[in-house]
């Protein structure tokens, strides 16, 4: 059994969709810049009727949808959280991140951040306290919050849904081993940034977000898990990988064997390589 993990600089746990992103180009999709999910009634001054909060957005691109579609000075959904009285677990500590459920939220009449705020946490809690998850996650040896932020972690990695019980399972793998679980999402949570790629520079910011220097998980989620994240989280699938990295898209390669992860590792730069020479031509 392996207990230590080799040096930071030459392990990456591959951040969901990095590679894609570099291959495709296509940066809209998951970026740092939050853009409300809206769906309009067909009157003159096309008000937005609902307000879509995708899977793994972060809090702070909930808070600027709900301030852009309300048309609210930027900030306003975030200043409100205060006055919001959300029925957060306390491990929380007055947080929502993770708690903010991605759903449809119809925008009912004199609609208020605190209200849909409340809401999402309503939602959140709904789901995540009932039985299943509840049973889940001590079936694993945690809490429910403690599962929400594995699943956060799921969420932002895993490159698809089939990956993401593999994802869990490393996340678990890594913590019984004692390592550092080094993964880029949560570095980049640290950094408050969303586009792809992390530096070694990168991986020694002093935060405990950082979890190529931090051990455990960090104290909060890292985004707000959708309910196929979080049934990984409670159920990750059986077997020993230690390592993943998207060698290209659709392929995620999940190993135990450090020779073998470096070898991924070295064909995804090789693809990466080719890639951004082709774009360049």
């Amino acid at each position: 059994m392996q207990t230590n993990t080799p040096s930071r600089s030459t392990i990456r746990l591959t951040r969901r969709g990095r590679f894609a992103l570099a291959t495709l180009g296509a940066v809209v999709a998951g970026t740092a810049v939050a853009v409300p999910l809206l769906i309009m009634d067909g009157d003159e001054e096309k008000r937005p009727t609902a307000l879509i909060v995708p899977e793994g957005w972060r809090a702070s691109q909930v808070y600027a949808a709900i301030d852009k579609t309300l048309d609210l000075p930027a900030g306003t959904t975030k200043k409100s959280l205060a006055k919001a009285d959300l029925k957060l677990p306390n491990e929380a500590e007055g947080n929502p991140e993770g708690y903010l459920f991605p759903a449809t939220y119809p925008l009912q009449e004199k609609p208020t951040p605190q209200k849909l705020l409340a809401r999402m946490v309503e939602a959140a809690d709904k789901k995540f306290n009932g039985a299943p998850i509840a049973a889940g996650a001590q079936r694993n040896a945690m809490n429910v919050y403690q599962a929400v932020t594995v699943a956060s972690i799921v969420q932002a990695e895993a490159a698809t849904r089939a990956d993401m019980g593999k994802v869990a399972r490393v996340i678990f793998n890594r913590l019984e081993r004692g390592m550092p679980l080094q993964m880029d999402s949560t570095v980049s949570y640290a950094l408050n940034r969303s586009t792809p790629g992390t530096t070694k520079t990168d991986t020694e910011v002093d935060s405990p977000y950082n979890s190529y220097r931090r051990m455990g998980l960090p104290p909060t989620p890292i985004d707000n898990p959708g309910e196929e994240a979080v049934r990984a989280a409670i159920s990750p699938t059986p077997g020993d990988w230690l390592y993943f990295v998207t060698v290209k898209p659709g392929d995620t390669r999940f190993t135990a064997d450090y020779a073998e992860h470096e070898r991924n590792v070295a064909e995804s730069h090789a693809q990466r390589k080719t890639a951004r020479a082709t774009a360049e031509k």
